[in-house]
């Protein structure tokens, strides 16, 4: 079956009283966790994905606190508030967690969206390094001048750390938490998709080249420019992020097209 872009009414218009748009961003955002499951960027049922709703009351979309990402779906999605208060009843609450990082960010940057967070190994190790995140690889090379660290204060449930947290991030899209996990805001679910995984894939290759026990080969400064410059005008244009979203989509709907629900 076809995917279509984002505008466009494939999701259909859902349940009565549902705005089309909502609906959309629903089904978009469900199968983002279905995808997170596929890849294996899950930690049972903690970490979150959420998204921006249109309209002056800027409503979020969250996962329902209890489930495990195979299990969400459109309509089990839970909408908060940017007090991370839930505004509809339902059956599920929120993680206090996830909400902190998560509402932090979308108060204070009204171009994100839509924000990633995990504790994927290979991304909870590098922010471990005390180094961070080596440039020296293709897919952290995309990733020179883009990149913000935030240093580890406890398990995220304090709201005096959110402006830190915020300060630290400041009009960058990507964030390695340090003795933490990784952070992606984008203006689309897919824009803010695309840059987990090139940070994840960056990560793993980082891991698995130091693991090699040989000395890595470092990247020139002009190629550091060069290829984050280029992946910039990616960003910027929105090319590559939605087909790649839409093909992981046409994945998850062969694998089990219950998400939509």
């Amino acid at each position: 079956m076809s995917i279509g872009p984002p505008g466009k009414t494939d999701a259909g218009t859902g349940p009565h009283g549902i705005d089309p748009t909502e609906r959309e961003l629903r089904v978009q955002l469900a199968a983002c966790y279905r995808i997170f499951d596929h890849l294996g960027w899950t930690e049972m049922i903690f970490n979150h994905v959420t998204v921006r709703l249109p309209g002056p009351e800027n409503h979020l979309l969250i996962n329902p606190f209890g489930l495990l990402y195979h299990e969400v779906t459109a309509s089990n999605l839970v909408r908060i508030d940017l007090d991370g208060k839930v505004v509809e009843p339902g059956d599920w609450p929120v993680n206090p967690a996830g909400v902190i990082i998560h509402t932090a960010i979308h108060s204070s940057r009204p171009d994100a969206h839509c924000v990633m967070h995990t504790h994927t190994t290979a991304g909870s190790a590098v922010a471990c390094l005390r180094d961070g995140l080596s440039p020296d690889n293709f897919y952290s090379a995309q990733l020179a001048g883009q990149l913000a660290y935030h240093d580890f204060e406890g398990v995220t449930v304090y709201p005096d750390e959110c402006g830190r947290l915020v300060k630290n991030l400041a009009d960058k899209n990507i964030m390695i938490l340090r003795n933490h996990g990784l952070l992606t805001t984008g203006r689309t679910i897919p824009d803010a998709f695309l840059r987990l995984w090139l940070l994840q894939r960056a990560c793993e290759i980082q891991l698995a080249a130091q693991r090699s026990g040989q000395t890595l080969t470092a990247v020139t400064a002009q190629a550091h420019r060069r290829s984050s410059a280029g992946m910039r005008a990616v960003q910027d244009s929105g090319g590559g992020a939605r087909e790649v979203f839409e093909a992981m989509q046409r994945l998850i709907e062969r694998k089990d097209p219950d998400y939509r629900r």
